[in-house]
C-alpha cells in the first residue's frame, strides 16, 4: 500500500471524549489526522442508559478547553452526548463514523490500516477503544437468549415484567431502581455478600432502602445458573431457587478487545494489561499508542475519563518533541 491522499500523520480508533482529546491536540500541534470510529461520536457514551448521571463534575469531563455548563453539578447521558457533540463541530474534527478497523500492519516506518471502508496509512496510530464492547459473560446455559442483555438502556420496557438484574454496581444497581420504579417486579442477584464498594453515594441509601422495603428482592452470595424462556436457575447459599423471569438485564462489566489489540501487536501480559510507557502512553510497537481506559486491561476502575483526558498531550509531545506544550 502506497501513501495517498489517505495519509495522516496520527489515525486514531475511537471517537470518544479521548479520541477526541487527542485529534484536538494533533489540531493544536499542526499535525493531520483522522478519527476512525465503527459506531456513533461518542458511541459508548451514546449506548449509556438514557437516564443515567456521571458520578464526575462537568468540569472534569471537559475536553480541548470547552466548558461543559450543566446547572446540576453532575451531568447526565443526554448533556454529555450533546456537549461531546458541540465539541466535535467546534473544531470541525475530521470523523469518520461507522467505520470499522479492520487491521493494522507497520509496514517499516508506516502503519497501513485497512477499515470497513477505506485504505489509510499513517506515520502513528492511537488506540482510543474504551473497554464497553465487549461484555464479561456468565457463560451459562440460556445467555443467550432474546430476552438477555448486557446492555441496559430504557426502563420503560421492563414494565410490569419480572426482571433479574445481575450486579450490584452502579449499572446493576441503577437498572433495578429505574426498572423498579417502571412497575417491574425485580430481582437483584449478586454474588458477593453486599452492594459494590464503587455504588454512588446519593444513590446507595435508596437501593438500600428498597432492599430493605422488600421492595426490590436482593439475593447476595448468589449467581445465575441457567435462563429459559419463562424462568431462571438462581444459585444460592440455600440450594437452586426457580422463578418467574420475563428479562434478564447482566449488568456484568465490560473489557476492552483484546484480541483487537493482539492483532495489533501490543503485548498483553496474564494481568492482561496492555504493554506501554507509561509517560508517552507508547506500546511496544513503536509509533502505536494508548489512551483512555483501555490502558487499563480488565481493571476498568482504574481509569476514566477525567484522570485520562491527559493521555492526549502526552502522546502529541512525544510524537512532535519534547518541547512541546502541552
Amino acid at each position: 500500500m502506497s501513501q495517498n491522499q489517505n495519509h495522516y500523520d496520527i489515525l486514531i480508533i475511537g471517537a470518544g471524549p479521548i479520541g477526541m482529546a487527542c485529534a484536538i491536540e494533533a489540531q493544536k500541534a499542526n499535525l493531520s489526522y483522522v478519527i476512525i470510529e465503527k459506531g456513533a461520536l461518542v458511541n459508548s457514551l451514546f449506548n449509556y442508559p438514557v437516564f443515567m448521571t456521571f458520578f464526575s463534575t462537568s468540569q472534569k469531563l471537559e475536553i480541548g478547553g470547552v466548558p461543559f455548563v450543566t446547572i446540576s453539578p453532575k451531568p447526565n447521558r443526554n448533556e454529555a452526548v450533546e456537549y461531546y457533540r458541540r465539541v466535535a463541530e467546534k473544531f470541525n474534527l475530521n470523523i469518520k463514523p461507522f467505520e470499522t478497523v479492520k487491521q493494522v500492519i507497520k509496514n517499516a516506518d508506516v502503519f497501513e490500516i485497512s477499515t470497513s471502508k477505506a485504505e489509510y496509512t499513517a506515520n502513528n496510530v492511537v488506540v482510543a477503544t474504551g473497554f464497553y464492547d465487549v461484555p464479561l459473560l456468565m457463560n451459562i446455559p440460556g445467555e443467550d437468549l432474546p430476552k438477555v442483555t448486557h446492555y441496559y438502556k430504557d426502563p420503560h420496557l421492563y414494565a410490569f415484567q419480572n426482571v433479574v438484574v445481575v450486579g450490584a454496581n452502579n449499572s446493576g444497581v441503577d437498572a433495578a431502581l429505574e426498572t423498579y420504579r417502571k412497575g417491574a417486579n425485580v430481582t437483584l442477584v449478586v454474588r458477593s455478600g453486599d452492594l459494590g464498594p464503587h455504588v454512588k453515594y446519593w444513590v446507595r441509601p435508596d437501593i438500600q432502602n428498597r432492599i430493605k422495603e422488600s421492595e426490590i428482592t436482593a439475593i447476595f452470595n448468589s449467581e445465575l445458573l441457567e435462563i429459559r424462556d419463562g424462568e431462571v436457575d438462581i444459585k444460592t447459599q440455600g440450594g437452586i431457587k426457580t422463578i418467574p423471569n420475563d428479562f434478564v438485564i447482566a449488568m456484568t462489566g465490560y473489557q476492552p478487545d483484546f484480541s483487537m489489540l493482539r492483532k495489533f501487536g501490543i503485548d498483553l501480559p496474564e494481568s492482561l494489561c496492555p504493554a506501554y510507557n507509561e509517560e508517552t502512553m507508547e506500546t511496544n510497537v513503536k509509533g502505536l499508542y494508548l489512551a483512555g481506559v483501555v490502558c487499563g486491561g480488565l481493571d476498568t476502575h482504574k481509569l476514566f475519563i477525567e484522570n485520562s483526558r491527559i493521555h492526549a498531550g502526552m502522546i502529541v509531545k512525544n510524537i512532535v518533541s519534547p518541547t512541546y506544550e502541552v
